[in-house]
């Protein structure tokens, strides 16, 4: 079996279980299973800090992780059109896996949760590329084959898997948003095991 990173950060569940849904459509797929990892919060108080192990969910990440996996899918609210800082916090700290190429070549895709339909879902998704472009990753998005993304009225966008919450963050998930992240999440994994597979000499 060969894992792919789904890493995220939530805070209400929405963006969580859009990491549930890709999980699935990474495990459709044969010979890969998804490892979901969270990151903890950060803290205006440098003496405040999170437990070691989450009370509930995923465990939290570690650098070992994207050491590990064949590809990775990042996930994370938005905030005033950018991650949030608890997941931008983790990234500052793979300065050691950029030197050393350690995601250079692997496939990666992004998901959000937002409040709003026009409240920067698609410039978070865009801004969770730069770091990844700079590892030497490769983008995979989400082709209009998926009839979903041309009918959805929720979330959903070329960009990557994203949610519509509301403005007090209840909306559940609709349909098509899920039918589009089970289906990001498929074809990250089979790219990731394409790349991942050893050429053979003709």
């Amino acid at each position: 079996m060969r894992d792919v990173l789904v890493l995220y950060y939530s805070t209400h569940g929405a963006t969580r279980q859009l990491a549930q849904l890709i999980a699935r459509g990474i495990e459709s797929v044969p010979g890969v299973r998804a490892r979901v990892r969270t990151v903890p919060k950060v803290s205006t108080v440098c003496e405040a800090v999170e437990a070691t192990i989450p009370d509930s969910g995923a465990p939290y990440v570690e650098l070992a992780d994207l050491q590990e996996c064949i590809g990775v899918a990042l996930g994370s609210p938005t905030r005033f059109g950018n991650m949030a800082a608890p997941l931008k916090y983790f990234l500052d700290g793979t300065v050691n896996d950029w030197l050393a190429g350690t995601l250079i070549g692997k496939p990666a895709c992004v998901f959000t949760s937002t409040g709003s339909m026009h409240g920067g879902n698609e410039t978070t998704l865009l801004s969770m590329m730069l770091p990844l472009l700079h590892h030497g990753m490769v983008i995979v998005g989400t082709p209009y084959s998926e009839t979903a993304l041309s009918t959805t009225t929720t979330g959903g966008t070329p960009y990557g898997a994203s949610h519509i919450a509301g403005p007090e963050s209840r909306a559940p998930i609709s349909d098509a948003e899920k039918q589009l992240a089970i289906a990001q999440g498929k074809r990250l994994a089979g790219i990731a095991l394409q790349l991942a597979s050893p050429v053979l000499p003709q």
